[in-house]
């Protein structure tokens, strides 16, 4: 089973997949920034991006859950809205 997140932020594309064989994978604007293989443990992958006065802005990802999966994303510890697309 594969699960899919988006947001948008600014002009940036966040992206964070779930699948069962290829782990959790973090991608900022199509570009892999963090990837996990835990299966049992809750992932956390981190990344970043350039905020709009050229500043690097932080991201944190996190997935979790068993039966129903979940993620939360953060960018500059603030959290920010995902849209399940898959």
């Amino acid at each position: 089973m594969k699960s899919e997140w988006i947001a948008k932020y600014n002009d940036n594309e966040i992206k964070v997949t779930n699948s069962w064989f290829k782990g959790e994978k973090l991608y900022v604007n199509n570009k892999l920034q963090d990837e996990q293989l835990s299966f049992i443990t809750p992932s956390n992958m981190t990344g970043n991006l350039i905020g709009e006065n050229g500043e690097k802005l932080n991201i944190k990802a996190n997935i979790s859950g068993f039966f129903t999966v979940s993620c939360r994303l953060f960018i500059d510890n603030n959290k920010v809205e995902l849209k399940q697309t898959k």
